[in-house]
This record gives C-alpha cells, sequence and structure tokens, in this order.
C-alpha cells in the first residue's frame, strides 16, 4: 500500500517532488518536429529517425504563406492497430501525433515543465503536455469489473483496519525500530490513541494499483494507495483524448472508441470533498489542499479545486506544511484556521514521504491538523493502514476476517493478493535467496524508487543474515514479482513520438465517506492507467519514462 507500486519493475509518474513526472516542449517558429523512434527514452539523443510535420504558422514569424499539411484519401494504413501500433503508417501517426499535442494543450493536460524555474510555483507558467500513450491500452473487461467490483470492499477494509489502534501499532511496531519516518507517523497515531481522539466524519479518497500477470492470467494487486492518490484530475483527460482520436480517426483506425470506459475520476473525487465540506456544516469554511513546495503537478491538484468551486461552491485554499505551522491554530473548540481561513476538509498531496518533513516545522503542523476537528483525508489512521507492512500482514492467513464479516467479500480480496511475506518466513526468504528474480524487496517507503530487484534482492537478504539484523530486516517486506504481459505501443514524451514495448498499471479510484455510522458514499470513481518502457528500471521511471494512458476493452 502507499503511493508507489510493485512489479517486474516499479510504477511511478513522479516528478522530483511528487506522483507525476515533467517533460519540455520546443516550439520552433513554423514547423513542429517528432522523432519517431524504436529507441528508449534513455537513449534520447541518439535517435536517427526524425519526420516533420508543418503546423499553422507563427503570428508575426513573417513567412507569407501557410505551410501546408499532406492529406491522403486512403482509408486504412493498418488492420489491427490495437494489436500492433507499430504498423501504423508514418504520415498518419504525425498526424495522431500532432493532434494529440493539440487537444492536450486545448484540454488541460498538462504538467509543469522542470526546465523552467518558475513552473511549480507560478501558475501557467512553464507548462508541456503530460507525457502520454498515443493510443489505449486493451484490457479484458472480465478483469476491468473484477476490479471495479472490489473499491467498495476495500473502502470497508480500509476504514475497518483504521479502527483498530492496537492492530496498527502492533503490526508496525518492528518496523518502527528501525524506520524514523514510520515512527513519527506511529507518535502521532499513538497520541491520538492517548487523548481519545474519534474520527465521526470520516473520509478516504483510495486508489487500489493492479497487474494481470501473464502467467497466472490472474489480476493481483500491487498496493493500495491511501494518501495523496494523484492523476484524478489528469487521467480521465487522457480517456477523452483517446476517444476524441478514435473517433476523429475512426476510418483510419477502425477502432470503436465505444470500448474506452468512460473516467469520471477528476468530477468523483471533487463530489465527494463537496459531500464531505457539507458534512462539516460551515458554509464559511474552505476545502485545504496541503501541497509540496514548487509542485508541478498542480495542474492535476488544480482541475479537483476548479470543479469543486464550479460545480459545488466550495472555496479551496492551497498551503505546504511550513505554511500550515506558521499561519495555521486551532480554538477551543478544536476548529482549525489557516491564514484566517475556517478549514473543514484537509485534503493531503504531501506528507507521504520523509522528503515532505524537512525540519520540526513540518511535523508541528501535521500534528496540529491530527488533532482538529477538521476532516482529514487521509486521518493518521488511514494513512497507517496504508503502509506495506500492513498491507502484508493483511494477507495472512485469517486475518482478512477480523475485520470483514462477508466472506464472498473475503473471498474476492483474497483472489487478488499477490504473495507477501515478512523476512521473519525462514522458507520465503531461502526462496527469495535462491530465485531472487520470483520476488521484489519493498521498505516502508512510498511513490517509486525504493524497491528492489534481481540480484539485489539475494545480495540484500544474504547481508541481513550475516548480520543478524532483525530490525533492519523488519524495515522490508517481501512480495511475489509480478510479470505483466509487454505489448507494442506509442508513447508521447516532450513532443516525441517512441515506438516501444511496455507494460501497463491499472489503478482504481474509489471514495468513502462516513459520518458516524451512516456510510454515504463508498464507490469506484474512474481510474488511472500508466505504461511504462518494459525494459525500464525504477532508475528509469523516476527519470521519467511512465506515460498516462487509459482502457479499450475487448
Amino acid at each position: 500500500m502507499g503511493a508507489g507500486c510493485s512489479s517486474s519493475s516499479s510504477f511511478s509518474l513522479s516528478l522530483p517532488n511528487h506522483h507525476c513526472f515533467s517533460s519540455t516542449l520546443h516550439h520552433p517558429k513554423s514547423t513542429s518536429t517528432f522523432i519517431l523512434s524504436t529507441h528508449t527514452y534513455s537513449q534520447f539523443h541518439k535517435s536517427s529517425s526524425k519526420f516533420s510535420i508543418n503546423s499553422p504558422p507563427n503570428c508575426g514569424s513573417g513567412s507569407g504563406s501557410i505551410p501546408e499539411i499532406k492529406t491522403t484519401q486512403q482509408k486504412s494504413f493498418v488492420k489491427n492497430p490495437m494489436s500492433d501500433p507499430h504498423t501504423i503508417d508514418s504520415e498518419l501517426l504525425q498526424k495522431l501525433v500532432y493532434d494529440a499535442l493539440v487537444w492536450s494543450s486545448l484540454h488541460g493536460l498538462v504538467v509543469g515543465d522542470r526546465n523552467v524555474q518558475r513552473s511549480g510555483s507560478i501558475p501557467g507558467v512553464g507548462l508541456v503536455h503530460a507525457p502520454i500513450a498515443l493510443l489505449p491500452y486493451s484490457f479484458p473487461e472480465s478483469h476491468w469489473k473484477q476490479a471495479c467490483e472490489l473499491a467498495p470492499i476495500f473502502n470497508e477494509l480500509v476504514d475497518r483496519v483504521s479502527l483498530d489502534g492496537k492492530f496498527l501499532q502492533d503490526t508496525l511496531s518492528r518496523t518502527k525500530k528501525v524506520d524514523a519516518f514510520t515512527s513519527r507517523l506511529l507518535d502521532i497515531h499513538s497520541r491520538m490513541l492517548q487523548i481519545g481522539k474519534k474520527e465521526d466524519i470520516r473520509l478516504g479518497l483510495h486508489r487500489s494499483d493492479y497487474m494481470l500477470d501473464e502467467n497466472t492470467n490472474l489480476l493481483l494487486q500491487i498496493e493500495l494507495n491511501t494518501i495523496s492518490c494523484s492523476f484524478s484530475g489528469l487521467s480521465c483527460l487522457v480517456s477523452e483524448l483517446h476517444r476524441s482520436l478514435l473517433s476523429q480517426y475512426k476510418e483510419h483506425l477502425g477502432i470503436d472508441f465505444g470500448r474506452i470506459p468512460k473516467n469520471n475520476s477528476a468530477t468523483k473525487f471533487a463530489e465527494v470533498l463537496a459531500k464531505a465540506w457539507m458534512e462539516y456544516n460551515n458554509p464559511s469554511a474552505v476545502v485545504m489542499v496541503v501541497v509540496q513546495p514548487e509542485e508541478r503537478n498542480m495542474y492535476d491538484q488544480h482541475w479537483l479545486s476548479a470543479t469543486l468551486t464550479e460545480r459545488h461552491n466550495v472555496r479551496t485554499i492551497r498551503k505546504t506544511l511550513a505554511e500550515i505551522d506558521a499561519q495555521g491554530k486551532t480554538l477551543s473548540d478544536g476548529t482549525l484556521v489557516v491564514d484566517g481561513e475556517t478549514v473543514a476538509v484537509i485534503y493531503f498531496r504531501a506528507g507521504y514521504a520523509p522528503n515532505d518533513y524537512p525540519s520540526e516545522s513540518e511535523w508541528k503542523a501535521r500534528l496540529l491538523m491530527e488533532e482538529s476537528v477538521a476532516i482529514k483525508c487521509p486521518s493518521i489512521s488511514y494513512h497507517l493502514t496504508g503502509t506495506k507492512k500492513v498491507q502484508q500482514e493483511l494477507a495472512k492467513p485469517n486475518v482478512l476476517e477480523r475485520f470483514l464479516d462477508n466472506k464472498d467479500d473475503i473471498a474476492k480480496l483474497q483472489a487478488c493478493f499477490a504473495g507477501l511475506w515478512s523476512l521473519d518466513d525462514s522458507n520465503a526468504v531461502k526462496n527469495a535467496i535462491e530465485q531472487p528474480g520470483a520476488f521484489v524487496m519493498k521498505p516502508q517507503r512510498e511513490g517509486g524508487g525504493n524497491n528492489i530487484y534481481g540480484d539485489e534482492v539475494k545480495e540484500t537478504l544474504v547481508r541481513l543474515q550475516k548480520e543478524g539484523s532483525e530490525e533492519e530486516a523488519a524495515a522490508y517486506i517481501l512480495m511475489q514479482r509480478i510479470f505483466p504481459k509487454d505489448f507494442p505501443t506509442l508513447l508521447v514524451r516532450e513532443g516525441i513520438c517512441y515506438k516501444e514495448q511496455a507494460i501497463s498499471e491499472l489503478g482504481i479510484f474509489s471514495s468513502y465517506l462516513r459520518n458516524k455510522e451512516k456510510v454515504i458514499v463508498s464507490e469506484q470513481c474512474g481510474y488511472l492507467m500508466r505504461t511504462k518502457v518494459s525494459s525500464s528500471n525504477e532508475g528509469g521511471v523516476a527519470a521519467g519514462f511512465a506515460v498516462l494512458d487509459s482502457l479499450y476493452l475487448t
């Protein structure tokens, strides 16, 4: 659980300081150049094939004429572009890329450009299209329905687990000894237990991540994220982009855009935030989005804020943890006031990683918010429920029965669990040393880029055994390595189209809202599809190898 994932390699769409990455698009005065390359992104400068597309003239360019874009009367360039998009005619491919970039620019499918210094602090400065797949990913409809059906069950599980303070403290007690970050979170949780803090209104915006294992044809869960579930704002736009492209080029591609499921993630997340705000019952209060400094994925977040304002008449403010410490206070009745604004709902898009707490100021802010009566998304107990160690504990025999009553629901969850073991399991450790390629070692860290793969699994386990370091071993879990089938795809980043073999991961968004005993919302809220080069490792992902994608149901 958390904000990263586990598979044949980690899956993250992260900027240096959040769950996304940015890129740069250069605009020549009168032409745009797209590179169609079979190289990976790391070989960008070695690409040899270049194709030019003439774009509309730049105003004031002095060209005096309108460049032509060649057209064709041919109705189909490829028999089945969904099975092998690499066979699409180059002229059609250039048009698809060009139109995709125009659509992205016009519809806000953008991120901050990391090459522009102010892009993370000043909206509208240094924008670049979000990295995308040019065509949707084919995915079995049966597995799609399975993932959607699991969403409300996981919602209930998170809520039930979060109420069991002793279970959370006991499960994470050994991790606390070796992981300073988890230790500080547990200290805040322990403080809430000591003062008897109750959260009558409980709000969760979650994302459960899955991969389809090629060997077993099973949909297996990577993790369940309970904090800062990113891309609800942009993922729905990718679905609409793909629907638009398939509709516009239906005579050439012959693909039914109706097979792309509607994705209302931004609308749904904003809707449940607004309902939580209504439950707080203070019309003058605001929703506070907790953000990282210089957030280049701000537009994904601004989509939610804009929807809250335009559809629900709910105001939002954006504050960093340091700003909350400097500007925040709680009144005698527990009301949280930040910069003069009463806060009804706290929506965390920061606070999930050690880097978010560079000083005591940020920890003071986290405690201040937790002690207040504002609705937290997530509360500290929801946050801890999303940790990897808790995920591993829940996969043990008979543990789910502690929290859920419905046997069918329990069976559905267990069917999607990948193999998970603690390093106390000597048989699992022995197997991992003998077959390191079949396992992933996951430390209690979020955001991707932290997992251990391949021979490093063996080396790390052998070292821990030699050192006899039981405490350090407690910071890790072992997970079955999932091997999704790779497929040919077209990835677009920085205005450049790459022909690649890739793998994909499906994330299902869900929302949960309860006031005392009344469950107001528990539903699936759209999806996030992420695709990346199948040969890349975690370093490659953090450098920006993953792109946003959508589903084509088969």
